[in-house]
């Protein structure tokens, strides 16, 4: 690539060659740089500082300070909501900026980045919130002697809490908030494509009056990356990416039994019963599937229909793809903008070419826009006659590229749904709500939508097998934040009405 140069003159977010640890604005330890590349133009559009292992020191051992002397983990949890008030408040201040960064650091619509930082916004409000609802502290009769049991619920610890690159706005709330509220100590890890969220949090988390070290924000590749794992200042890894790396996390924290949630990848299935019009389901998972530019890991890219309804899918589909109009996300005409990287196109065009070897239909797309000269765009791809064991029907894509698989019937159709080492996102297509629930208790996933993609992170957010061990959003995110503790006590103390 020929030399970069910045595609704004100012970046929304200062600091860009400091770290935010204990506090304050840090020094790194060494002169290294990370270039973000906007994938609209190929060129740069940030430099931020990389940290090296004696930053993740640096910021473990202030998040480790500030959680063994507090006063954040020994304030009411009432006490706490109140700053996840202001941080919110403050976020939807800056929804403007955070929502410019994302764009030009990931490709997203601006549209969409929009209405996405306003939600990430009110999830800040909603853990508040249960600082009123939440049983902290539940009331027992002991089995074996005492007068009374408290299961009392406490704070985790120091969270490393390492984000993606497709969605860092959404994955820094919904590890960020739930760690605060249950008094828990954060090192936020920022992906090196896409730091500019992060840096704002901090801005921010500054701004509120966050108490020194109770959140710290780093920028580091992913073989730096593994010393936050590894520290043992750190009780808990909260990281969202592929499971691969999950697979890494998990045996690195087995050996000193450290805790961690992990929300990977999903290689979700549509499954589009005989009652449904296929016009409708290939107009309900078109659209979706563009979203991101296909970047999502609940992405619903597996679709399972009956044989004798299978090419008028494949037609419908392809059809309603060829109608998606790439280009530059900041201009509204733009239906899905490039994905997030040259290794990211580099890997869907492989993968469709394997398609093509392994005697899949390529009904759509698969080349880039013939419009675009510029940028790492792909064009929504669909293909037919897809077998559930080819390379296309196994591996996640993470692109705009859906593949359609055949079924002999709906019993079928649920096999092959559930014939994959993810289990994240399905959704079923039927105009029967009783069916549809019967085939959403039959599917392996964390979530089951129904006649459209879904996702409530309001609910609960996760996946079965190989799509991550535990959960994230609403009580359920809470839960991985906290310690149970039994207390068994001889009196009822003051507090115990």
């Amino acid at each position: 690539m020929t030399e970069a140069t910045s595609t704004r003159d100012q970046l929304p977010y200062g600091n860009a060659d400091r770290f935010f640890i204990g506090g304050e604005w840090v020094r790194p330890s060494s002169d290294a740089t990370i270039e973000v590349i906007a994938p609209a133009t190929e060129l740069r559009y940030a430099r931020v500082a990389e940290a090296q292992e004696a930053d993740v020191q640096r910021a473990v051992a202030a998040a480790r300070k500030a959680f063994d002397h507090g006063p954040w983990p020994f304030m009411s949890h009432a006490e706490r909501a109140d700053y996840l008030r202001a941080i919110g408040q403050a976020l939807r201040e800056r929804a403007g900026d955070v929502a410019e960064v994302w764009s030009h650091e990931v490709g997203i619509l601006h549209s969409l980045a929009q209405l996405y930082t306003s939600a990430a916004s009110d999830f800040f409000d909603h853990y508040a919130g249960l600082a009123d609802t939440f049983q902290w502290e539940e009331r027992h009769h002991p089995a074996a002697g005492g007068a009374i049991g408290l299961l009392a619920r406490e704070p985790v610890g120091v969270v490393g809490a390492i984000i993606p690159w497709n969605a860092p706005i959404m994955m820094v709330v919904h590890k960020v908030a739930p760690a605060l509220l249950a008094g828990c100590t954060v090192v936020l890890k920022a992906s090196p494509e896409a730091p500019g969220a992060a840096y704002i949090i901090a801005e921010i988390a500054q701004k509120v009056g966050l108490p020194p070290g109770v959140l710290n924000v780093i920028t580091a590749d992913r073989g730096v990356s593994e010393a936050l794992v590894r520290d043992p200042g750190v009780d808990k890894i909260s990281f969202t990416g592929s499971s691969a790396v999950g697979r890494r996390i998990a045996s690195i924290l087995g050996d000193r039994i450290g805790r961690y949630t992990l929300e990977l990848g999903g290689k979700s299935a549509a499954v589009v019963l005989d009652d449904y019009d296929v016009g409708q389901a290939a107009e309900a998972i078109a659209g979706p599937a563009c979203i991101m530019s296909g970047q999502a890991c609940s992405s619903l890219t597996r679709i399972v229909v009956t044989r004798k309804r299978h090419d008028q899918l494949v037609e419908a589909l392809a059809s309603g793809f060829g109608k998606m109009r790439p280009g530059d996300p900041f201009d509204p005409a733009s239906q899905l903008g490039p994905v997030a990287m040259r290794r990211q196109r580099d890997r869907i065009e492989s993968l469709v070419a394997k398609g093509k070897e392994e005697g899949a239909t390529l009904a759509a797309g698969g080349s880039r826009p013939a419009h675009l000269e510029r940028g790492f765009y792909v064009a929504p791809t669909v293909f037919g006659n897809v077998d559930n064991h080819s390379t296309l029907g196994r591996e996640e894509i993470f692109g705009p590229v859906l593949s359609v698989i055949p079924a002999d019937d709906e019993a079928h159709a649920i096999e092959i749904a559930n014939d994959t080492v993810y289990g994240l996102n399905n959704s079923v297509f039927t105009h029967d709500p009783d069916r549809a629930y019967a085939v959403a208790r039959r599917l392996r996933s964390g979530t089951v939508g129904h006649n459209v993609f879904r996702s409530d992170f309001s609910i609960c957010f996760g996946g079965f097998k190989q799509s991550g061990i535990g959960r994230e959003g609403g009580v359920e995110g809470l839960l991985p934040y906290l310690e149970a503790k039994a207390i068994i006590l001889d009196a009822l103390p003051a507090h115990v009405k």
